[in-house]
């Protein structure tokens, strides 16, 4: 389904459109970063304290490292700053990259097995799907992210993967 290259490549977009977002967001009051937009996760700094919580839920099941101290329901207010949200996710980057860089193929290959105490399930799928959900989940709320800020009048920063710097 996906190799190696494909999730180093993910890995470094991942880091890029972030290090944008902590750009865009230091523009912004704390009153405009966490004002209720009607978003899922409500507002700016909900949304990236949820893409932050669920990075960290995922990487937890691949590395075997720390996963969130909070359900679901509770990511939104993880961090409580937009400082506070910038350095969780600036070592949750590097923490993603490295692990991209030890993958070897086949740890690309087989099934994932995982319990969920969200919803008090077990479930078990490929690797390749869920490596790919990490990276989808995150364009899908940064996406979000962008759409918010435009609306509220900051420069939307370049998402095109082919604009990715050193391709």
């Amino acid at each position: 389904m996906i190799g190696v290259e494909w999730v180093r490549t993910m890995a470094r977009y991942n880091t890029w459109q972030n290090d944008q977002v902590m750009t865009a967001i230091r523009r912004l009051p704390h009153a405009e970063l966490t004002a209720d937009r009607g978003a899922f996760f409500g507002s700016v700094l909900g949304t990236l304290n949820h893409i932050v919580w669920a990075d960290m839920l995922w990487m937890s099941r691949f590395d075997g490292g720390p996963g969130p101290e909070v359900s679901q329901k509770q990511s939104a207010g993880t961090f409580p700053t937009g400082g506070a949200w910038e350095a969780a996710r600036f070592k949750l980057d590097g923490r993603i990259r490295i692990w991209a860089a030890g993958l070897r193929e086949i740890d690309l290959v087989g099934d994932l097995t995982w319990h969920s105490a969200d919803d008090n399930a077990t479930y078990r799928r490929s690797v390749g799907l869920c490596v790919t959900q990490l990276f989808n989940h995150q364009a899908h709320h940064r996406g979000q992210v962008h759409a918010m800020l435009t609306a509220i009048g900051v420069d939307p920063w370049v998402t095109d993967l082919p604009m990715l710097p050193g391709n």
